[in-house]
């Protein structure tokens, strides 16, 4: 991942955990304080669910910044549930790596 939008990616992932999660839906928690760097990963957080909107599969995004909080409702045969937890985690398992490519081909876009 050498392109710019690849970075911020990955740098943003690194930010996430799962807080809650059940197939067809999963509630995602950004893990830093409230100061800077909150502010810094905000052009991030709206990219970041700028792309997963425009996945197939997906079915509605709710973002709630000031709980750094993001529900995602998808499809469970199209997004298996694994593929989440190792997107998250960064294991390049075959699912999290395609959902990682689907949201780096999406973030190239916008």
């Amino acid at each position: 991942m050498s392109d710019p939008s690849a970075a911020g990616l990955l740098r943003f992932t690194q930010h996430l955990e799962i807080a809650h999660h059940l197939p067809g839906r999963i509630r995602l928690k950004l893990k830093v304080p409230l100061d800077s760097e909150i502010i810094a990963m905000a052009d991030e957080a709206k990219r970041f669910g700028k792309a997963l909107a425009k996945m197939d599969g997906i079915r509605s995004i709710s973002l709630n910044p000031l709980a750094r909080s993001c529900v995602v409702e998808y499809d469970p045969s199209g997004i298996p549930p694994s593929a989440w937890r190792d997107f998250v985690s960064g294991d390049a398992t075959p699912e999290g790596e395609a959902l990682r490519n689907d949201l780096h081909g999406l973030l190239a876009g916008l």
